[in-house]
């Protein structure tokens, strides 16, 4: 997809737009990564498309469902994946459950450290619900990371909005 029919999708839908593909990137679906979106929607509230905070709201309240959804995922799957994954590929128990563990004793750290790395960032809501982490810490500890993640991406968006748009039409 080019910056160009971004651009044309994003003019006839807007904000709808924003929060469908953040949506679908935070539940880890194929599509365009945050290093794309998030950015270009800054650009956009660089140009006065969409204001920066509206941008913000948007991409968090997209980011924490897709969370959630993936976090139940977990919930109601972990207890079935996980012994299955582990009896496919037993070499990885020993990390696997060392990683579990540290999920339960230091769970919201954990979260939110992950919200912050890429590829993690997304997986993390998975093993969080089927170890059960408690839903409140989890969508506190998510929040934290989603937001500042968002920030940095969607701010290196609008402070380079001017010389992304110039760099995007040479390219």
């Amino acid at each position: 997809m080019s910056i160009q029919m971004l651009t044309r999708i994003f003019l006839q839908y807007g904000a709808l737009f924003i929060f469908l593909l953040v949506l679908l990137e935070y539940m880890n679906l194929p599509g365009l990564p945050a290093g794309i979106i998030m950015p270009l929607a800054g650009i956009w509230a660089s140009q006065g498309k969409i204001s920066f905070v509206t941008v913000m709201i948007i991409t968090v309240l997209a980011g924490l469902l897709g969370s959630w959804l993936l976090y139940l995922l977990g919930r109601l799957g972990g207890g079935l994946f996980i012994p299955w994954y582990l009896k496919c590929f037993p070499g990885q128990r020993p990390r696997i459950e060392k990683y579990l563990e540290m999920l339960r004793k230091k769970g919201a750290m954990s979260v939110f450290i992950s919200k912050l790395i890429p590829v993690a960032r997304t997986i993390i809501s998975i093993p969080a619900g089927a170890v059960k982490m408690d839903f409140l810490l989890y969508t506190i500890s998510s929040a934290g990371g989603i937001l500042i993640w968002n920030f940095v991406l969607v701010g290196a968006g609008y402070w380079a909005g001017d010389a992304a748009l110039k760099w995007f039409a040479l390219n």
